[in-house]
């Protein structure tokens, strides 16, 4: 008997909800909004936008599923199966938010504004019937997305769909010796570093990338390679700033040993989902085994 699939839905919190949740009620956050010279009416817009597309999209599992669905802060808690249909409803960071979670599961990304789609959440609601049915049916065309990886030398591991950044976690100085897989290596103190991949190439390490003369071209969403930054670097009689930027082949990794305490990597901007670094302890970096399966 085939498995039965799952479809998970994935949200996060609206700002409108977000914004009662503060204040205790509606009233008191409009009020507080309109003393500064804001309105809360573009969130309820917003909320309603959103409810509107997981009805529709929640509508279209078919009746033999299961279904399932888990709010972006619950992610690190949710328990992913391998037959799940993981229909991301939002923005394309919620896409990279849940990625990292993920192991080869089929992700449909859908978007909320009647304007249009972005470049992971390119569906409209009206779009998962169909999207639902070619899953099931095995014919429903997928990328394959890279993503990056650290690595601790005691089996500590974190992925992420755009970029790994490693460094304090207050943005003071980091200090590590940082080795390429050219065997190069340097002792420096800087404001962290960046590991990013093709998907991640118009966020931070793009903005990077834009302001860095000499810098390699960024990799494209569908390439294996990843790209790698050093941030703000400086040199001292014991610090260099030699190997601050670089591109990374498919197998390649860069090597870290850190120098300093409280060092962390997290991915994606999710900082309460991260690796604590100590004294000495090594970080390998580089695409991971595991790919964004994403339904185009």
């Amino acid at each position: 008997m085939a498995p039965v699939p799952r479809a998970v839905f994935v949200h996060r919190l609206p700002p409108l909800q977000e914004l009662i949740n503060r204040h205790g009620t509606y009233n008191q956050g409009s009020f507080f909004l309109k003393n500064r010279g804001l309105s809360a009416k573009s969130m309820v817009t917003q909320a309603d936008a959103v409810q509107d597309a997981l009805a529709v999209a929640g509508a279209a599992v078919p009746p033999h599923w299961r279904r399932g669905t888990v709010e972006r802060g619950d992610l690190d808690r949710f328990l992913f199966d391998e037959h799940d249909v993981v229909v991301v409803v939002g923005q394309d960071g919620l896409v990279a938010n849940a990625a990292k979670y993920l192991d080869g599961q089929p992700v449909i990304g859908v978007h909320a504004d009647p304007g249009g789609g972005m470049l992971l959440t390119r569906h409209r609601p009206a779009d998962c019937a169909r999207l639902f049915r070619a899953v099931e049916a095995g014919s429903a065309r997928c990328e394959l997305r890279t993503m990056a990886e650290a690595r601790t030398d005691d089996g500590r591991t974190l992925t992420a769909l755009n970029e790994i950044y490693l460094g304090h976690p207050t943005h003071q100085t980091a200090r590590y010796r940082l080795g390429t897989p050219d065997e190069r290596s340097e002792r420096q103190a800087s404001s962290g570093l960046l590991v990013g991949t093709g998907t991640g190439a118009t966020g931070w390490c793009g903005s990077v990338q834009r302001e860095r003369p000499g810098a390699p071209a960024l990799p494209g969403p569908a390439d294996d390679r990843l790209c790698w930054f050093v941030r703000e670097a400086w040199v001292s009689p014991s610090t260099g700033t030699t190997l601050t930027h670089g591109t990374l082949a498919v197998g390649a990794r860069l090597s870290l040993v850190v120098e300093s305490e409280g060092l962390v990597a997290f991915g994606d901007g999710i900082e309460a989902d991260r690796l604590t670094l100590s004294w000495g302890e090594r970080v390998e970096l580089g695409a991971s085994a595991r790919r964004l399966r994403l339904v185009v």
